[in-house]
């Protein structure tokens, strides 16, 4: 299913349920009922609960968004770590040279193809794309340098393997979703009692009444959505992208 088609199916249930109760609620109010009688202290504790709330969606959020970008972030590294290699293998001989950067080729397009959707359909790596990380390893430790020029390119260019190993490490941990189930909990009871608060202060059917509620129900339904949308930084829609591999090496993933 669509994740927009998600967002629109959640939105839309949050607020006909809203309107729903506000309407039957409504009816089973006596005529000579004041609305202006709620008192005070339930407006204040409305307030405050709503506000204490904005405080934790806002924290989810940036917790999500800040994981997104971490992965994104490992995505890039990996990408750039994975070209130094590419091109200081430049002094090394020409069947050499040839072996790396078919290699890096071969990673780059498992990764790219293969290994992005494990990482979006079981939040995992794939053991083919150790192997060819480690042939990568292998072709740049096992080689002996014989001139001065390539001594003295030989430790960057293992130091950039290890730079990819570890990023590829990165991009593992966070391929699956970050937020706890406890968390998703407090999230969706904090959602409801902060929609059902509404009521406590006798919501009328007038339009202007039942639209703010509608729209406060919507904007709920929204920023829930941003939170778990976000919370698999690979597997949804606003996700890390395999841009940085596709700009560096696109003879390998046919950009």
């Amino acid at each position: 299913m669509s994740e927009w088609l998600v967002l629109t199916i959640a939105m839309a249930s949050a607020c006909a349920v809203v309107l729903t109760i506000a309407v039957l609620s409504n009816r089973r109010i006596a005529e000579d009922d004041d609305p202006s009688e709620t008192p005070d202290v339930i407006e204040y504790m409305t307030m405050m609960i709503g506000v204490v709330y904005a405080i934790v969606l806002g924290l989810a959020i940036a917790g999500v968004w800040e994981g997104r970008s971490a992965a994104q972030e490992s995505v890039r590294l990996e990408a750039q770590a994975l070209h130094e290699v590419s091109a200081r293998s430049a002094v090394y001989p020409v069947e050499v040279r040839d072996r790396i950067r078919a290699d890096v080729d071969a990673y780059v397009a498992h990764v790219v193809g293969a290994e992005w959707k494990s990482m979006t359909d079981h939040a995992s790596l794939t053991e083919e794309g150790t192997r060819l990380l480690d042939r990568v390893r292998a072709d740049v430790t096992e080689y002996k340098p014989r001139t001065d020029h390539e001594g003295q390119a030989y430790q960057p260019l293992v130091d950039q393997v290890a730079a990819v190993d570890d990023a590829r490490g990165a991009r593992g941990q966070n391929a699956g979703a970050t937020m706890p189930g406890v968390v998703w909990f407090g999230l969706i009871t904090g959602a409801v009692v902060t929609v059902g608060l509404i009521f406590t202060l006798q919501i009328r059917r007038t339009f202007r009444e039942l639209l703010l509620a509608g729209l406060f129900s919507v904007l709920i339904a929204f920023l829930l959505f941003l939170i778990w949308d976000f919370d698999a930084p690979f597997g949804r829609g606003i996700s890390a992208t395999t841009a940085p591999f596709v700009d560096l090496f696109p003879h390998a993933t046919g950009g």
